[in-house]
């Protein structure tokens, strides 16, 4: 069968300081107003999806923020046919609590409703919230309990869960969030690098949101993803991948962009977030935590987002998008330095060619990521 279309998600910018912790201007904001806007059209311009981001405390660049299910759910009522995610901190989440905001949600939009859980990298966070602070192989233990519940909750009429985490007796929510055959609950997102991050998209999730990655980091956390689904019996979670999309008339201009951005650096929020996140992956009992290897130039897009090179003319975009999806990437979640005009800029020039091109795809390559989705 032929693969699915490659599919568009954003970083919502809900959040204050846009998407890199750079002095350079922003055409951006983290305000309703802006981000309704955005939203009607970005899915006017091809995005299926929308991610709304979650910090509960004014940190590292991000001083102001709007918190993700409310700001989810006023998108959703603002847009048709986007589907926008939430993420959400087990922790400082119940499922139990989460599945009947949800189900709400996914009633009032009429099933666009989505979740990411975030194991958590912000120990500091919690620790001001008075909550515990887990290790890093436990929180990742935690959220995989916590999809578990969320599912059971969402699909069975009663959910009994004796957990390390969460306890569930007979519990029954109704309604349910809406159900069909393409999507019998909310989809579940994840993300993480880290080993045991990869283990538990492959055993739980719906979707795996890796941090931006070239070619060779691409197929190896796919590898990893689908091996761990293998062991359980499971279809492997489809794969999302974060990138950083600088497009211009010119490679020249792009690439001038790129160093402006680096050269403005916010360097004291950089380093802070860097050592925030470095603390939180070197927990790992692998050490192979999220942003282990990420430089300076990295952690400025806070998801490592340059690393996945989408950086250029249109069509220099296109191709490497393309290249992504051969490797079986199912998903590219954007973000932007001037979100309205490139969003729009996106849609008119770069979504035509990657179309094109996946057109061209020989039959060979289509079957195979139609085999691998």
């Amino acid at each position: 069968m032929p693969a699915a279309p490659l599919q568009f998600a954003y970083w919502v910018p809900n959040v204050s300081g846009g998407l890199v912790t750079s002095r350079i201007e922003q055409r951006t904001d983290w305000g309703y107003d802006y981000n309704r806007e955005l939203a009607v059209l970005a899915e006017n311009n091809g995005f299926d999806y929308a991610l709304s981001q979650v910090r509960y405390m004014a940190s590292y660049g991000a001083e102001y923020q709007h918190e993700s299910t409310s700001f989810s759910l006023a998108l959703l009522l603002a847009t048709e046919r986007l589907k926008v995610i939430a993420a959400v901190h087990p922790g400082l989440w119940h499922p139990g609590v989460l599945a009947k905001l949800g189900a709400t949600a996914d009633h009032l939009s009429k099933g666009r409703f989505a979740v990411n859980v975030v194991s958590g990298w912000f120990k500091g966070e919690f620790t001001a919230l008075g909550e515990p602070w887990l290790e890093h192989d436990e929180r990742y233990r935690r959220s995989e309990e916590f999809i578990r519940a969320l599912r059971q909750i969402w699909t069975e009429d009663h959910t009994e869960l004796a957990g390390d985490f969460y306890r569930l007796r007979d519990f029954s929510l109704k309604p349910k969030p809406l159900n069909t055959p393409e999507r019998p609950h909310p989809e579940i997102f994840q993300g993480g690098n880290s080993t045991a991050a990869r283990a538990m998209a492959g055993r739980v999730s719906d979707w795996y949101f890796s941090n931006g990655k070239d070619f060779d980091g691409v197929t190896e956390q796919l590898a990893d993803v689908r091996r761990s689904a293998a062991e359980v019996g499971r279809t492997p979670p489809k794969f999302g991948l974060n990138g950083f999309l600088i497009a211009r008339d010119t490679e020249a201009e792009a690439r001038e962009t790129l160093r402006e951005i680096v050269a403005q650096a916010d360097s004291e929020a950089v380093e802070g977030f860097g050592a925030a996140v470095k603390q939180a992956g070197q927990s790992a009992a692998d050490g192979k935590g999220m942003w282990q290897d990420s430089s300076f130039e990295d952690l400025v897009q806070y998801n490592d987002g340059f690393r996945t090179g989408l950086i250029g003319t249109p069509e220099q975009i296109a191709e490497r998008i393309v290249a992504y999806k051969k490797l079986g990437v199912d998903l590219l979640l954007l973000g932007f330095l001037h979100y309205h005009e490139e969003v729009e800029y996106f849609g008119k020039r770069v979504l035509p060619l990657v179309r094109e091109l996946e057109a061209q795809l020989p039959e060979d390559e289509q079957q195979f990521a139609a085999s691998h989705a």
